[in-house]
């Protein structure tokens, strides 16, 4: 297909146009377009017929009338005869309608390379990640059809009896899961575009070209209804139907003892179960259930929420309709019997608001667990993790691994229930006020901005019948788009397990505001089924490109997405947050980026950026696994203190416990124990690294940045000094003794084992310790203002004083990657430090007059 596109000085909307209409239509006869609207004016996705119906003649001779004249094979021949040449007939056809196929899909085409020419020059149209994001998966498709069309074309040429086809089709059939990829991709697509073109009137105009071409293209199309949406869905998904149902002809005029026979109900079997897994996909966006005034009430969003009811948290499935939003919870069903939703409650959107309760309104008491409850939960379900990896390699570990994983799904579920803490209240302006708790603020901005969208159409309040909101509540069950909870115990074996490690993000700029603002970022991973916000920037006081140039250092559970939030800070005091008491910042974009394991794990940085509502945030990232990140460096250096032995260092310092450690403990002690999540929250890396040098060089204004160092960096510091002594601080020597200690049953041998312990680590090692532990205590103290609890503490310290050395780590066989690395023993080393932080007060100089002994042999 001709056409010409060289980007020579031209404004993004004049290349494309000098492209795009080099393009000759003439004579293009296409398929019809199915109209892809709702009654609403919604955009649905296609349901894809099955049938086995006739393929579609589509470049069939007309008649007078200007109908289609089915083909018919020359007479005189015999049954066999005419089956081949019918199946030649349908060929033939088919073949002509792929390359109108074709030519419709380089049509899709033509708009992207023009915009992708223009997304290099001063004024793109688009973004490179708009533009792969819109035109997702089309190329591919080109080329796979088109491989296809050149293999078929000489076969039907050069035709007689013995030719085939069927490994043709089969080859086409095998390549589906492009489609796949298409279609889970298309509402993204979507959304994008209609983004792209209600934020750039360039590439209205272009949708708007693309418009009439597409439909110069496809004659017989109503051009009102079709629009670069439908072009993009409506042109690749129909193809898979019309394929499918060209192998249903051919197999009719195939003899069931021809080769091409069993190569052709192959590909048939093959694009049928595709459709059918495309169908159950699509299905719930396709269907609307009808209002009583006739029009269609389409499902929007679905999903699992917290909803605090009776002052207790319920797991709901909340669904949110064009003009309603429903609340409703599983019933419980007898084996056998069909699923169903049962209503608690649903608000007309026209009704619904996000009002803050007023000061006469009370407020329900939100059930919040403390964190080491959370967190000991956490360490179970990996505990469990591993011994499903386990007990999978056992010759007869089936039976046992089904048992494993409903308990590790129950465990997950709690977890689910348990840990969302961010309010997110609805307000019936007739009624009551309901409270969710979610995870995630990205979330939460998620579910109000698809109310608003919906509420900035004409919307009349509605009061639903009993039998319609049974009807509703019914159709939920078909509807949902979320079928399980996110819990990793749902997941596939085959699925990624996510990531689990250290990512390292450098969170540089931001611009495309279009006033001053005070602006910071936070960062947020998923885990365990659910997102956590992790760390977060300082604010950029009054400015429309806001330079952080901050690195954090990000713990990954098993994750596979990071957010970025930008907000902009609020200072007014008549904002505050009913709920929770905090001033709610305002969201002025998020966006989210897949944790590709090839793209992060490298050694070098890997800089992306997220574009939000206009905004562009541009970061860094790399990646470190858990099984690296434990691996320690041996000791080579004699000179600073980081990675040097800890005797080295005190020997040379003439101290009891080394400078890094006293100074870190006194400034926090000093101005940091008020802090909220003190040594849980990360501290910026380029402020953690530049103590780390100061130290290491013994810099003499090394008080001076102390004083004015961010608190979180200082915290990070200590941690980052006690990670990499080329020896934990409880020494690998005695680490198997610590595990075996701390599962005694017996408190009184527990103690003399465990005091004794203390007792065999070398001085320097033993003192460090003691005075860190009544750092710790102290800091614990402080637990209602700076919600750090002794067992918060341990779950920070513990693996990080006390963890395997390699050769330990390595002698369990069943250890395969790196969550079950994580998870190994995680518990007991938790276990260990906290066991110390609740006993009394320990002194040295008791300790070495204590003469118990007992065996540290294990």
């Amino acid at each position: 297909m001709p056409f010409c596109c060289s980007p020579v000085s031209l404004s993004g909307q004049e290349l494309f146009q000098s492209c795009y209409f080099n393009y000759n239509t003439d004579g293009y006869d296409g398929d019809v377009a199915e109209d892809g609207k709702s009654q609403d004016g919604s955009e649905t996705l296609p349901y894809i017929d099955e049938s086995p119906t006739m393929s579609p003649q589509l470049c069939a001779p007309q008649g007078p009338d200007g109908e289609t004249v089915s083909p018919t094979p020359p007479e005189g021949l015999g049954d066999i005869e005419k089956g081949l040449e019918m199946k030649k007939l349908v060929l033939s056809g088919f073949l002509a309608s792929e390359e109108i196929y074709i030519n419709q899909l380089e049509a899709l085409l033509l708009p992207m390379r023009p915009l992708k020419a223009t997304a290099t020059t001063s004024q793109p149209v688009l973004t490179i990640q708009q533009i792969e994001t819109i035109f997702y998966k089309i190329q591919d498709i080109f080329e796979i059809h088109k491989e296809f069309y050149d293999a078929l074309l000489p076969n039907i040429q050069q035709w007689d009896e013995k030719v085939t086809v069927g490994h043709l089709f089969q080859k086409l059939a095998s390549q589906l899961g492009v489609y796949k990829a298409f279609v889970d991709n298309y509402k993204v697509a979507l959304e994008t575009a209609e983004k792209c073109s209600q934020a750039n009137s360039q590439f209205q105009k272009i949708s708007e070209v693309m418009h009439v071409c597409t439909c110069l293209c496809v004659s017989g199309t109503d051009s009102l209804s079709f629009s670069l949406s439908t072009a993009l869905l409506y042109k690749p998904i129909d193809r898979v139907t019309r394929s499918t149902l060209v192998l249903h002809d051919l197999l009719k005029h195939t003899p069931k003892d021809h080769p091409d026979f069993p190569l052709l109900q192959d590909a048939l079997r093959i694009s049928q179960n595709f459709l059918s897994s495309i169908n159950e996909e699509i299905d719930p966006r396709r269907t609307a259930v009808t209002t009583p005034k006739g029009e269609a009430r389409q499902l929007v969003k679905d999903g699992f929420l917290v909803e605090v009811s009776e002052s207790s948290r319920k797991l709901r499935h909340v669904f949110l309709f064009t003009d309603l939003l429903l609340c409703a919870k599983m019933k419980k069903t007898a084996v056998g019997r069909h699923q169903q939703y049962e209503c608690k409650w649903y608000i007309p959107l026209a009704d619904l608001t996000f009002q803050t309760l007023d000061d006469s309104d009370s407020c329900p008491s939100i059930q919040v667990l403390p964190e080491h409850e959370i967190e000991e939960m956490k360490i179970k379900i990996s505990l469990l993790k591993s011994e499903i990896q386990k007990e999978k390699k056992a010759p007869k570990g089936q039976s046992r691994v089904e048992r494993l994983r409903k308990k590790m799904n129950e465990q997950e579920s709690w977890l689910l229930l348990h840990s969302p803490t961010i309010p997110f209240r609805i307000h019936n302006k007739h009624g009551k006020s309901f409270l969710f708790l979610l995870s995630s603020d990205y979330e939460r901005s998620e579910w109000r901005e698809s109310i608003q969208k919906l509420q900035k159409k004409d919307l009349q309040a509605c009061v639903l019948s009993s039998v319609e909101l049974q009807v509703l509540t019914s159709s939920c069950f078909k509807l949902r788009t979320v079928h399980n909870i996110p819990v990793t115990s749902n997941k596939d074996d085959d699925e990624t397990p996510g990531l689990y490690g250290f990512l390292h993000v450098i969170v540089h700029s931001a611009k495309g505001f279009k006033q001053s603002a005070n602006l910071y970022c936070t960062l947020e991973v998923d885990s365990y089924g659910y997102f956590v916000s992790k760390a977060k920037t300082r604010v950029f006081r009054d400015t429309t490109e806001p330079q952080w140039n901050e690195e954090f250092e990000i713990e990954l559970e098993g994750s596979q997405f990071l957010r970025i939030l930008c907000y902009e800070k609020c200072y007014d005091k008549s904002m505050l947050n009913k709920d929770d008491n905090e001033i709610v910042d305002k969201i002025m974009g998020k966006g989210q980026v897949q944790l590709d394991p090839q793209t992060v794990q490298s050694k070098n940085w890997h800089m992306d950026v997220i574009e939000m509502n206009g905004i562009k945030v541009e970061f860094s990232m790399k990646f470190t696994s858990r099984d690296l990140s434990l691996k320690r460096t041996p000791s080579k250096k004699q000179s600073g203190v980081f990675g040097v032995k800890i005797n080295v260092v005190t020997k040379r310092e003439r101290s009891k416990v080394p400078y890094i450690v006293r100074q870190c403990i006194e400034e926090v002690e000093k101005r940091g124990i008020d802090e909220v999540g003190i040594y849980r929250i990360s501290g910026v890396a380029t402020d953690i690294q530049a103590l780390k040098t100061a130290f290491d060089t013994n810099t003499k204004d090394i008080l001076v940045m102390l004083s004015d160092m961010d608190i979180n960096a200082i915290a990070g510091t200590l941690k980052l000094y006690f990670r990499e002594l080329p020896e934990p601080l409880l020494t690998d020597r005695l680490y198997p003794a610590f595990m075996e200690g701390i599962a005694l049953s017996d408190p009184a041998a527990k103690e003399n084992c465990m005091m004794h312990l203390l007792r065999s680590l070398p001085d320097p090692n033993l003192m460090t310790f003691l005075t860190l532990l009544e750092h710790l205590k102290r800091v614990a103290e402080k637990e209602p203002i700076n919600k750090m609890s002794l067992h918060n503490l341990a779950t920070v310290f513990g693996p990080t004083l006390l963890r395997p050395s390699e050769s330990e780590s390595t002698k369990g066989q069943h250890i395969t990657s790196a969550s079950d690395i994580w998870s190994h023993d995680v518990m007991a080393q938790v276990q260990v430090l906290l066991y110390y932080l609740q006993h009394p007060p320990i002194s040295f100089a008791e300790l070495k007059r204590n003469t118990l002994y007992f065996s540290t042999d294990v």
